[in-house]
Order: structure tokens, then C-alpha cells, then sequence
């Protein structure tokens, strides 16, 4: 009887820790060389991706990258290249759930992606506009949205209008590399 109402015991302080950790929004520190980016992350519209994403960023693989693409009055992108820009090795690429319901207006994270739907891996970029043209539309994938910034989008500002240089297939490389540091993941924010 007492192993029974220890199991008891167990599975429903189980199931309230896991309800209450849903319950709190789970967050992303993405700490650069020039300030820290926090990000919200939304697993209920954005499952797979969020997964995605918390796979990269808790093994440590975003660690050193850079900002590879920043475009003022459109978006900064990351997470693929390493400061030699090396591109790093990836995942198997993630189900596109660009039809979820969230558009990619200013503040908003979105994976990058080839021009195939579901080719997104590691990278992913900052709105830093409105850029309602790259949402789901009439059946055409669009590029999924998974979080938004909630707190840093002045760091954010300052990645985009950095001055770039073209090298090599990068067109819009910024001058002085903007280092991802790290990304710390945190659920009882």
C-alpha cells in the first residue's frame, strides 16, 4: 500500500511540474558581442521548431557563431556559420509550420531556409520590419515563425544597421563579426 501511494505521490507531482513548467514562458538568452537578445519562444504554435531550435541552442552549437546576413529595414540572420565562416554541420532539417497562425512583423524570430519549405535547419533570423511577404499565403509556405524578442530589440537595431562588406558568397557581412556567444534556454522566466 505504502509503494502504491508512493507511485501516487510521484506521478502527480510529475504531472503538476510538468503542467506549471508549460504554464511559464520559456525563454532565450541569445547573448552577443554586442548585447543580449531575450527571445520568447511559442512551442504551442511552433512545436517541431521550437524543438528544433532548444536542440541547437542546449548543445552548445550556436556558441561562436556569428550573424552571417544583416540587412538593415529587413532582417539580421544567424546560427549556420562559425567566425572563419565555416558553415557548420547540421540536423536533418525541420517540418516548415509557416501555416501556425504567426506572421513575421518586427521583433519576431523565423527560421531561415533555402527555397525549399521544409529545408530549415540551424539558422534563423530577426524581423526587423514588418515582412508580412515571407508569412503562409494561399497555400505557399512561408518561413515559420517560432518566438519574438522581448527584450533587447535596441541590440537588435544596432546588428541591422551595422556597416557590411560583400565576401565571397556573403553579401551583407557586417564589418566586425557579431558573435553569437551563447544561448541559454530558460523555462521559469
Amino acid at each position: 500500500m505504502n509503494k502504491f501511494l508512493i507511485a501516487v505521490t510521484l506521478f502527480i507531482t510529475c504531472c503538476i511540474s510538468t503542467y506549471t513548467q508549460a504554464q511559464g514562458p520559456l525563454t532565450a538568452l541569445v547573448k552577443t558581442n554586442q548585447g543580449i537578445i531575450k527571445l520568447q519562444l511559442d512551442p504551442e504554435k511552433a512545436p517541431e521548431t521550437v524543438d528544433n531550435f532548444l536542440k541547437y541552442a542546449n548543445s552548445g552549437f550556436y556558441d561562436g557563431t556569428v550573424f552571417h546576413r544583416t540587412i538593415k529595414d529587413f532582417m539580421i540572420q544567424g546560427g549556420g556559420f562559425d567566425q572563419q565562416l565555416a558553415q557548420k554541420p547540421t540536423s536533418p532539417p525541420v517540418k516548415n509550420e509557416s501555416s501556425n497562425g504567426l506572421s513575421n512583423v518586427r521583433g519576431t524570430v523565423a527560421m531561415a531556409r533555402t527555397s525549399a519549405p521544409n529545408s530549415a535547419t540551424s539558422q534563423f533570423f530577426i524581423n526587423v520590419v514588418d515582412n508580412l511577404y515571407l508569412d503562409y499565403q494561399n497555400g505557399r509556405s512561408g518561413y515559420t515563425v517560432f518566438g519574438k524578442v522581448v527584450e533587447g530589440m535596441e541590440v537588435v537595431d544596432k546588428i541591422a544597421n551595422t556597416p557590411t562588406v560583400r565576401k565571397g558568397a556573403f553579401t551583407d557581412l557586417p564589418e566586425v563579426p557579431i558573435v553569437i556567444e551563447t544561448v541559454v534556454v530558460d523555462q521559469s522566466s
